[in-house]
């Protein structure tokens, strides 16, 4: 029942009807016929935009797949779709290790957006410019990345657990000329000060002519010399608001990085229109995420995982923010998150649920889990004792995905 009703059997039951697509060869049409597959996934999506007239070229020739370009004509912008909803229901949701929950409605986050892109102009950060947050899983990171795709400008994060040669490392490859950080951060009960590593990092990276500071962990901390408060910033943007600019379909919008074990970490510079319509196409075709849904993904801002959980906005679901140790105060911490916010789809690690598992968890027996639809497990493989497991002890008719991808395209070739 819950198949047939899904958004992919829709969209397979519109492959048939537009093109002629027999039943079980949607992947096979997809590969063989890209012009048609994206062209009905844009549809589909009601991705917002100027289409134009070319869906896909091919490559010139067969040995050089990568000078394929899709929709070569197009130009969109990720915050006017990633935005489209409005109202005072919950675009963000963050939690931090000791429980604190703070919002943001769909109609702060976009009045927000927009003040931030007009004070991040305001500074002379103009399209094609870098911007750069070591800001953890949180609302900051969401409004500073969708700001920055707002006047074109690239966004690139790290997570503040990285010491100051990991961020440098990243960052100072790509130049930036702002950057946001946090003062500090909690995980596992413990606290800990980024000032002293911010200090380092902003030494170093001398193409930064404006720092900003989101004081979380002391609200009424001392600003260093030459910082800005976030919320200040803010602020003073909100006299001169920035609507969302529409971008050709292959304008960066944001540089990831390898992991870094070979070297220091490669740059990888993802473009606007190529993983916004994966995403969406994901999210809705293989996750069946729907406008209401909530959907909380364990990440840090250092894992394209944290930059596909932002994407959900697109499909009018509720990102869940979560910031700190899965396993504090206890084992069961996300799955008290499932019920205490009524998550439709939790994303974890293959190794989470293998260590849950090993430590006898029972959340059917403990936990309510009605809202939970979607569970996804990537980093590594799911063994076939994780999946016994989770339909043994969590849910029996959850919808289990044991996903694969890479930050090289920022999303999943399987799952």
């Amino acid at each position: 029942e819950r198949a047939s009703a899904s958004q992919i059997t829709r969209f397979a039951e519109l492959a048939t009807q537009r093109h002629g697509v027999a039943e079980g060869d949607l992947h096979s049409w997809s590969v063989a016929s890209p012009e048609q597959f994206w062209a009905l996934v844009w549809e589909f999506c009601s991705v917002r935009g100027e289409r134009g007239e070319r869906v896909y070229v091919a490559p010139s020739e067969p040995t050089q797949p990568s000078t394929a370009r899709f929709f070569p004509d197009a130009t969109l912008s990720v915050v006017e779709n990633m935005l489209s909803r409005s109202g005072t229901g919950e675009a963000l949701v963050a939690i931090d290790e000791q429980g604190a929950r703070r919002v943001r409605t769909w109609d702060e986050l976009g009045s927000r957006v927009a003040s931030l892109a007009g004070a991040l102009r305001s500074q002379g950060v103009k399209s094609g410019d870098r911007v750069a947050a070591w800001l953890p899983n949180s609302i900051e990171a969401v409004e500073v990345m969708l700001a920055a795709a707002s006047i074109g400008a690239v966004f690139s994060s790290a997570s503040p657990d990285f010491g100051a040669n990991g961020v440098v490392d990243r960052f100072g490859q790509i130049e930036p000329v702002v950057l946001i950080a946090i003062d500090g951060y909690r995980y596992n009960g413990k606290d800990f000060d980024c000032l002293e590593r911010l200090a380092e990092i902003r030494q170093r990276l001398t193409t930064v002519t404006t720092t900003i500071l989101v004081r979380a962990h002391a609200p009424t901390g001392e600003l260093p010399n030459g910082v800005v408060d976030y919320e200040d910033f803010v602020a003073s943007g909100v006299a001169n608001p920035v609507a969302p600019e529409r971008f050709p379909f292959d304008h960066p919008w944001y540089v990831l990085y390898s992991s870094g074990t070979t070297g220091v970490p490669k740059c990888i510079v993802h473009r606007t229109g190529g993983v916004f319509i994966q995403h969406v196409k994901e999210h809705r075709l293989h996750c069946n995420i729907r406008e209401g849904d909530r959907v909380l993904y364990f990440t840090t801002t250092g894992w394209m995982m944290w930059n596909w959980l932002v994407s959900v906005l697109a499909s009018g679901a509720t990102a869940v923010l979560f910031d700190g140790a899965p396993t504090a105060p206890a084992m069961g911490r996300l799955f008290d998150l499932v019920d205490d916010e009524a998550i439709t789809l939790l994303g974890v690690s293959a190794k989470y649920i293998d260590s849950v598992r090993k430590a006898e968890l029972a959340p059917m027996s403990t936990h309510d889990l009605s809202s939970l639809r979607t569970i996804c497990s990537t980093g590594s493989p799911l063994s076939p004792e994780g999946f016994e497991w989770v339909y043994a002890s969590v849910k029996r008719d959850v919808h289990l995905a044991s996903i694969s991808g890479g930050t090289d395209l920022c999303g999943c070739f399987v799952g």
